[in-house]
């Protein structure tokens, strides 16, 4: 109970403290926000800081800070620090940059944000990567609540049902202004998964707070029961609630919002920590449910074999009902299916908004916002279909990270480029080159990339990660450093 309370007061002073720090350095100003500057009543919508907040959280949240933290839990207590230290050094400054970089420069889209720094092969490839990271995730958040809403309702109300259900409110959401729907519903059920997580949170301290594994030299040399070694699976495992590159594709929503610079350590930095704290509390319910009095070994098998059995929603429903009786059945019905379907929405919503970027729509214009979100939708609702995706989904895991990794790295080489302190550019390029080794390293080792032995694949994560920091660092500080001094010597 001890590590547990540590890591979350670790999260909050680190919300107070180091986010305070990233914005000092940010240099935030008074200048207009897009939202402010040219309202368009259907994206451009100044919205209050709260409101923003919690559309923000369920954007980036999700059903991840649940799935990744108790798949990751089959770690033991080790999770916890890469919950921890992953979302103050990593995952609040990804959030940060890219909410913040895209505000700077009128609400762009990620892809677009990435492009203006890091240059148009760049852009291309981030154009494409995020459409189809995006609809791969609308997709997967589609399927899984149409199965478990068909179990749950009469026979005739098939999967494809609601299926059809799902695709027809998602285009409402992706086409109609974002203060219609989404930022309606959003705050409802952000509210939601805020509760969900109190909840199981304080009835795991009362009711088994004993059994709450510590961390110490044992607890982290746990092995995962299937053998899968921890770097770099479990840090690509748990992604949101640490470090996500999915968020980077919400945060330009809320960019076009947001009334005030200042705004962007509560809504980005702010959000990063609040699901770095739902993430926590449920490492902690999947380490400590299934150890029970028994051994953290025990435990750790008995989760992993509850999540290859049920899933993690079935393991999600398991402990709510168990620890919160009926109530905590509601709530986890709730997060399992409403919680996915509320990121499922805004993917396809920032797909319209990369591809209108891209090809620069106007989607004040409903006629052409039509002509964006209704294929969009109808290819989705194809691939949902006709595709088999569960294969396809194991990638998204890699792609997510890598897609972060570009982001801190852009994150690093902007804050270079508009004359940042160098520890200023430093807070992003040294999580970057971390992401780096995680992103090169899964690519090398995991079963669906090239899967090769771990005595290849640390060792060129390590190096890639190295060389791109220092390709980094010599081409901003010392070359920068160089020609300063040959401007001096030549009387510039």
């Amino acid at each position: 109970m001890i590590t547990f309370f540590v890591c979350l007061v670790l999260l909050i002073v680190g919300f107070f403290i180091y986010g305070k720090l990233v914005e000092k350095v940010f240099h935030i100003d008074d200048r207009q926000t897009p939202a402010v500057a040219h309202p368009d009543g259907v994206d451009y919508v100044p919205m209050k800081t709260w409101r923003i907040f919690l559309i923000q959280l369920l954007n980036i949240a999700g059903l991840g800070p649940i799935y990744g933290a108790i798949a990751g839990a089959c770690w033991g207590p080790a999770v916890y620090l890469w919950i921890v230290f992953g979302t103050i050094l990593g995952g609040g400054v990804h959030d940060f940059l890219s909410g913040m970089m895209s505000e700077r420069n009128d609400g762009k889209s990620i892809s677009e944000v990435v492009g203006l720094y890091m240059g148009k092969v760049i852009t291309f490839i981030m154009r494409i990567f995020s459409v189809v990271l995006l609809v791969m995730v609308g997709v997967n958040f589609a399927k899984g609540p149409a199965d478990l809403l068909a179990k749950l309702t009469p026979e005739a109300l098939g999967s494809m049902f609601w299926l059809a259900v799902i695709m027809i409110y998602y285009l409402l959401a992706t086409f109609l202004p974002i203060d219609k729907i989404v930022g309606k519903l959003y705050p409802v059920f952000g509210i939601c998964l805020i509760i969900m997580a109190l909840g199981v949170g304080g009835a795991t301290i009362i009711l088994h707070g004993a059994d709450m594994p510590e961390l110490s030299a044992a607890t982290l040399a746990v092995v995962h029961p299937n053998g899968t070694p921890k770097w770099a699976m479990m840090f690509v495992t748990v992604a949101c609630g640490a470090v996500s590159g999915f968020h980077a594709t919400q945060s330009p929503m809320m960019a076009r919002c947001i009334k005030s610079e200042k705004e962007g350590h509560v809504v980005f930095y702010g959000a990063m920590v609040a699901e770095g704290i739902i993430a926590l509390i449920w490492a902690a319910a999947g380490v400590t449910f299934y150890t029970n009095h028994g051994s953290l070994v025990d435990g750790m098998a008995g989760l992993s074999a509850a999540v290859a059995a049920e899933g993690q929603g079935g393991v999600v429903y398991d402990i709510c009902k168990t620890l919160l009786g009926p109530v905590g059945g509601v709530l986890a019905m709730i997060g399992v299916i409403a919680c996915p379907i509320t990121s499922g929405d805004t993917a396809f919503r920032s797909a319209r908004l990369t591809i209108a970027d891209w090809f620069h729509i106007d989607q004040s214009d409903a006629k052409k916002r039509a002509m964006l979100a209704v294929p969009l939708l109808a290819a989705g609702a194809v691939i949902v279909v006709a595709l088999p995706w569960t294969v396809l989904w194991r990638y998204f895991s890699w792609s997510n990270q890598t897609l972060a990794m570009i982001v801190l790295w852009t994150g690093a080489v902007f804050l270079h480029k508009y004359g940042y302190p160098p520890v200023a550019c430093m807070m992003a390029a040294l999580p970057a080159a971390f992401m780096t080794a995680v992103s090169i390293t899964y690519f090398f080792q995991a079963p669906e990339c090239l899967h090769l032995s771990t005595a290849i694949a640390y060792p060129v994560g390590i190096a890639v990660a190295v060389i791109f920091f220092v390709i980094f660092y010599v081409q901003t500080f010392v070359r920068h450093k160089n020609e300063n001094v040959l401007a001096a010597r030549m009387g510039r």
